[in-house]
């Protein structure tokens, strides 16, 4: 009987794309997901129309008034923000930085410093996608970032990334691990680290990150910031890299839900920011995700959840627990849409020049030849069967609350993660919370509640109703003033992160 790595080997050759000396590199990969793979092959096919992801048409703001209505709060002025930029490469939050301090514009953003995710066009910049190929120089913007200049936002620089958006560390092989500003020995997460880490070391007020498992709200969550996935396709991803385009988000990170707001309307090509926030909970419906979502957590994770659901009770929210059946099957139906869709988006560059790609992303993209096309199907008929389920929870629900990770942001470096005695690999453990939501295409936000003794941020997951991304965030505003953890504290107050040392 032929080994696996004999079987992997002679499948590739005779797909032609040959490098069969590198099967064991593919066999120890699928290993790691062999819980995902079983898991899915004994499920049953439901007999469903395949999942289609579509955009939602965006609810109006709570009690919005005219747009324009909203002052965009000052803070942390450009100048700033690209001096501090400037003055730390060792930590590798940028791919590029602007060569002279952005300049103030018109506009209701009103010189927002702000940084740009190297996944995306930006005029005048390289886009190297975080990989070794050199970028090429961009002659006009991504739309988002057309918008955000119109509206007076500042950029300060490009930023780092897990390489093509393929991961979740932000250990990039190119540009190196992109350092977390507020807990240096832990991750930034990914894949925009840079991203959030730009924001938490006061290097700029916000930024642009895109979301394919997680990966706007994990480094959010790893950096104790704000991290905020739209509803699937609420923004254009014209100019944006494609890694899985039927889970793929663009959306605000921030240091605050009041900054990532104006950015959001900003990205929308709002006049400006209309009336959003509430004055309270009372009478919101929020259930918060039991089972899967609850199961395990870490400790102090557990403890920022039950803190943020009893004061939404306390403003007079109606809270409820409730169970998504069938949730554990999500990674499984994950991993077999993001495999084939990222091996398809990178298929040239994988063919034509693997050796530019650092191995970890390398051998994902590769894993991706050996799941047959009835595969993806049956993850898109799974797909539909937990939408439904999610949309069926929030018939009753405005909101639903649980944690964005699992446990704080792990060592920067490892590649498994403990929690409750069960050992997770990297990857399994920080998607786990994020991804149904990508699945699904709901918006979704994550927010920092509070910190560990040790000081390493913990973040709360706070999801609307497909559409709803408005009420999303005031629901986040309030919560966010009922926290301990209070915005900006480092940055916008001038403090040292405790990166600076």
């Amino acid at each position: 009987m032929e080994s696996l790595e004999d079987v992997l080997a002679g499948y590739a050759e005779w797909l032609g794309h040959g490098y069969g000396s590198r099967a064991r590199a593919w066999s120890a990969r699928l290993q790691i997901n062999r819980p995902e793979i079983e898991a899915f092959r004994a499920l049953p096919t439901p007999a469903l129309p395949a999942y289609a992801a579509a955009p939602a048409r965006l609810e109006a703001p709570h009690g919005a008034g005219p747009q324009g209505g909203e002052a965009v709060a000052g803070g942390l002025d450009a100048a700033t923000a690209w001096q501090r930029a400037r003055s730390h490469p060792d930590w590798h939050i940028f791919t590029r930085i602007a060569d002279t301090p952005p300049q103030a514009a018109p506009g209701f953003l009103a010189g927002m410093p702000i940084a740009i995710k190297d996944l995306m066009a930006v005029r005048g910049y390289p886009l190297s996608c975080g990989s070794g190929l050199p970028g090429r120089m961009q002659e006009q913007d991504a739309e988002v970032v057309a918008r955000i200049r119109r509206h007076g936002g500042a950029i300060v620089g490009i930023a780092n990334l897990h390489e093509l958006a393929y991961g979740i560390t932000s250990d990039n092989p190119h540009f190196g691990r992109v350092r977390n500003p507020v807990a240096p020995d832990r991750m930034a997460g990914g894949s925009s680290g840079g991203s959030a880490a730009a924001i938490a070391a006061g290097m700029a007020s916000a930024a642009i990150g895109t979301d394919t498992a997680g990966s706007i709200r994990i480094p959010a969550a790893c950096c104790g910031i704000v991290g905020f996935k739209p509803n699937y396709d609420a923004l254009p991803r014209s100019g944006v890299a494609d890694l899985a385009p039927t889970l793929d988000h663009v959306g605000p990170m921030a240091d605050s839900v009041e900054t990532c707001a104006a950015l959001f309307a900003a990205m929308l090509d709002m006049p400006g920011v209309p009336s959003w926030r509430r004055g309270d909970l009372s009478g919101l419906r929020i259930a918060r995700l039991g089972g899967y979502f609850e199961h395990p957590l870490d400790p102090a994770v557990r403890q920022a959840v039950d803190a943020a659901w009893q004061a939404a009770a306390g403003e007079g929210a109606q809270c409820s627990v409730r169970d998504l059946d069938g949730c554990e099957m999500a990674p499984a139906v994950q991993f077999h849409t993001i495999c084939a869709e990222a091996t398809d988006a990178n298929w040239e560059r994988l063919r034509q020049a693997p050796e530019t790609l650092g191995e970890d992303v390398r051998v994902r993209l590769e894993i991706g030849l050996f799941l047959p096309g009835h595969l993806y199907v049956k993850a898109q008929r799974l797909r539909r069967q937990l939408a439904d389920r999610m949309n069926a929870i929030l018939q009753d629900a405005d909101i639903l609350l649980c944690a964005t990770l699992r446990a704080p942001a792990p060592a920067a470096g490892a590649a498994t993660v403990t929690i409750d005695g069960t050992t997770y690999p990297m990857h399994t453990a920080t998607t786990q919370l994020t991804l149904p939501f990508n699945l699904t295409g709901l918006p979704a936000l994550a927010l920092p509640w509070s910190r560990t003794a040790e000081g390493v941020p913990v973040s709360i997951q706070v999801v609307g109703r497909s559409g709803a991304d408005w009420q999303v965030l005031a629901a986040a505003h309030r919560l966010q003033q009922l926290a301990p953890w209070r915005p900006g504290a480092d940055a916008a107050n001038g403090r040292k992160p405790n990166a600076h040392g």
